[in-house]
């Protein structure tokens, strides 16, 4: 007998999580198994925030703080939207959270009302449209191609608002794409969102750091600055300081949204971890000139991973311009696999974990994360054209 709510019900597991637990069991059973299903950086965490954190457990730092963060933490995570992103706003404007995915939850379940419709380009990351319908809100799906640029248009945006139509969500650079939006696209896209105020916006920009591309990362807050009352800008320290197990998040947005988001986070987690603020801090506050080979090896990656697939027959893939994911089109395959999923546990008996694109809302193909070491990626690749052959 199932006792779970309805709520609960009306969401499926993370399928990304789902592979990388599927690998982790095989490699435990002896099965040679390269996981390129993660979406974390292999490298360490900076020294001078593990240093921080360890300062922080020394001098006791180890107790509650504010729900919403320390005011440290939001001056350092203010520092950032203004550095990294462009985005001037002030600390009471800004929340501190347990990772990026704690505020887009809290976000959406702060707003949506039953009923009401999210707008998500697809492919999108797997928690989007989850917390969205956990939250009793209705996904309207925003099928984007690669010939596009994985991006949707303004056209395709005033198509679909309708008086429901509570938020739309960007991701750029975005997982599973790598795509990233240039600034006059938000622009156009700021013009049809001027026309239907009730909208609000969810800028997931976590991965501006790691982009690829000549000058500066383009946000939709600053590009359209009149409609920032309506826009919640999320980042973190994750992706761009391999720090995911430390769990921290920050957003920025209107007032009224950001005491929404902590009246609710004090209720569920309280406040992020003490010692894990600190760290955020040292992230933030620390130098950042690491993060000019980081994105080098990568993008070193990121080309090495795509010339392998478009080398493989039936495989090909756009280069992304972030982000460490690259988005594989097998649709020439479909006819021996019959979809993405057997084709993903075929590939895993042959000893590489990816994600089928239906867990993003695609199909008929697979990410890739290129988040591993060149050996590993190189072998990878040999066995995906191998079992491919």
């Amino acid at each position: 007998m199932n006792q779970t709510s309805i709520a609960l019900q009306r969401i499926a597991p993370s399928q990304t999580t789902a592979m990388t637990d599927r690998a982790i069991a095989l490699k435990a059973e002896g099965r040679d198994i390269i996981s390129l299903s993660v979406g974390e950086p292999d490298f360490a965490t900076p020294a001078h925030v593990i240093a921080a954190a360890k300062a922080a457990m020394d001098a006791g730092d180890t107790k509650y703080t504010a729900v919403g963060g320390t005011a440290r933490m939001k001056a350092a995570a203010a520092l950032h939207f203004a550095r990294d992103l462009g985005i001037e706003v002030p600390v009471s404007q800004v929340t501190i959270s347990a990772g990026g995915k704690q505020a887009i939850f809290h976000a959406l379940l702060a707003t949506l009302d039953p009923g009401d419709e999210v707008l998500i380009p697809a492919p999108w990351w797997v928690s989007y449209p989850e917390i969205v319908r956990f939250a009793g809100g209705e996904v309207v799906k925003l099928p984007t191609q690669a010939a596009g640029g994985f991006r949707v248009t303004a056209a395709q945006l005033e198509a679909v608002i309708t008086p429901r139509t509570r938020w739309l969500l960007l991701n750029s650079p975005g997982n599973p794409t790598g795509a990233t939006y240039p600034a006059e696209e938000l622009r156009a896209l700021g013009e049809v969102l001027r026309r239907h105020s009730r909208v609000l916006v969810m800028s997931d920009d976590i991965y501006a750091p790691i982009r690829y591309g000549a000058g500066a990362h383009a946000t939709l807050a600053v590009e359209c600055p009149d409609l920032a009352d309506r826009v919640l800008t999320v980042s973190g320290v994750s992706k761009s300081h391999a720090m995911t197990g430390f769990r921290i998040g920050v957003a920025a947005g209107p007032a009224w949204l950001i005491k929404a988001m902590e009246k609710l986070q004090s209720h569920s987690s309280g406040n992020p971890a003490s010692v894990s603020q600190a760290a955020a801090v040292a992230a933030f506050e620390g130098p950042q000139d690491f993060l000019l080979d980081w994105r080098e090896r990568f993008r070193a990656r990121r080309d090495l991973v795509v010339g392998a697939i478009n080398a493989i027959p039936g495989l090909s893939a756009p280069v992304p311009d972030g982000a460490f994911y690259c988005m594989v089109d097998a649709a020439p395959l479909m006819g021996r696999f019959g979809d993405g999923e057997k084709l993903a546990f075929h590939l895993l008996d042959h000893g590489v974990a990816i994600v089928a694109a239906s867990a993003f809302g695609g199909q008929d193909g697979f990410r890739i994360s290129f988040a591993a070491d060149e050996a590993q990626l190189t072998e990878a690749l040999r066995r995906i054209g191998s079992a491919l052959a």
